[in-house]
């Protein structure tokens, strides 16, 4: 028996996509993404660096191995919604403990399926991210293009996922003491540390840099975390305070907001860059690897002459900026996910790195 598609996504262009409802029936106005990953739904859905974003799933399979408690990259999902070319409510997985449906309906996450997903990627890919609304297929065009126009997106979007009041995250025999600024911080993140032997002290964005120097930290780590960077000056403030008087490591937008920090200027990407095959070059060593990427601003290259910064890392696809180090001030960032490891071809985890300028600060 045929289904009846009951779900659409308008663009703000007027293009419209019918397709069938997953996940929570919620009408949702948002910016409007592709991922290229696949594998890893559970951990794109989860990442807070997705907050108030739809994302487009280019593989075509989704769900298919349900959702398994450990492997959420935060506790509570804030994704926009989901879209995808083919779901599947009946996963095949020993760990999985719920599908993905009822995951989306308990966070209230609308999703749809069984739209052209490959139209819908070149046409963000030729035209840029844009607004876009998921809504019941027979709500008016010109309603629904009202509802976009009338949206007003929030700016402030770290203020949303960022912890209120300070955490910890310990770990048996730790030998350092790190304290992460949470903008929209992975539970990943925080796990390759304390494997790394390092109890963490988790604090929002808004601490003051005289309450990290209370903390006597070992170093100190700058999360990821959606939106702009210029939407969190405090932080750019609070690297200003405390560069070089410890190793600092930025991941993500922790990386936009140490290029902020010494004057460096932040532009957004036409369609960001989502996805987890990304070359990305190291400029000291020569190698090339492939690295998850999530992000729609980069550091304007040109902005980065002139400062104590200099690029290690670029993606050879746009050249794009993709690390940053100012080696007198012990600190270094990674504007994608860096490894957990070392591999065994001599690449160095920066985890490892970080480690390291750590140990010979002690």
């Amino acid at each position: 028996m045929e289904r009846t598609m009951n779900r659409k996504l308008v663009l703000e262009d007027g293009s419209e996509y019918y397709g069938y409802a997953f996940g929570s029936k919620k009408d949702r106005v948002c910016e409007i993404v592709f991922n290229t990953s696949m594998a890893g739904y559970q951990e794109i859905m989860s990442d807070p660096a997705y907050t108030n974003q739809m994302i487009v799933m280019t593989y075509p399979l989704i769900g298919n191995y349900g959702m398994a408690d450990e492997d959420f990259e935060s506790r509570t999902p804030t994704c926009g919604g989901l879209i995808v070319r083919e779901y599947n409510d009946n996963p095949s997985n020993f760990r999985s403990v719920k599908t993905l449906g009822e995951t989306m309906e308990e966070y209230e996450i609308p999703g749809i399926a069984g739209m052209d997903t490959r139209k819908l990627t070149r046409v963000l890919r030729d035209n840029g991210s844009c607004k876009a609304m998921i809504t019941d297929a027979d709500t008016p065009t010109k309603v629904a293009l009202k509802t976009i126009k009338e949206t007003v997106l929030p700016f402030n979007l770290v203020e949303k996922v960022a912890c209120k009041k300070r955490w910890y995250a310990r770990t048996a025999n730790a030998k350092y003491n790190v304290v992460a600024i949470d903008c929209g911080i992975k539970l990943s993140l925080i796990k390759a540390l304390k494997n790394l032997g390092c109890n963490l002290t988790i604090v929002p964005y808004t601490t003051p840099a005289s309450e990290v120097e209370g903390m006597k930290p070992d170093g100190i780590i700058l999360s990821d975390g959606p939106g702009s960077p210029e939407s969190v000056p405090e932080v750019s403030e609070l690297i200003s305070k405390l560069k070089g008087k410890y190793p600092i490591f930025g991941v993500g937008l922790g990386h936009q907001l140490v290029a902020l920090s010494y004057g460096a200027r932040i532009v957004k990407l036409k369609h960001g860059h989502h996805g987890a095959n990304h070359p990305i070059k190291n400029l000291d060593s020569g190698k090339i690897e492939t690295y998850p990427q999530n992000h729609d601003y980069t550091v304007d290259p040109e902005s980065v002459n002139g400062t104590k910064l200099t690029v290690s890392q670029i993606d050879i696809i746009d050249n794009s900026i993709m690390g940053l180090e100012c080696k007198d001030d012990k600190i270094f960032t990674a504007q994608y996910d860096p490894k957990i490891i070392s591999g065994p071809d001599g690449t160095i985890c920066l985890f490892d790195k970080f480690v390291k300028l750590m140990k010979e600060a002690k």
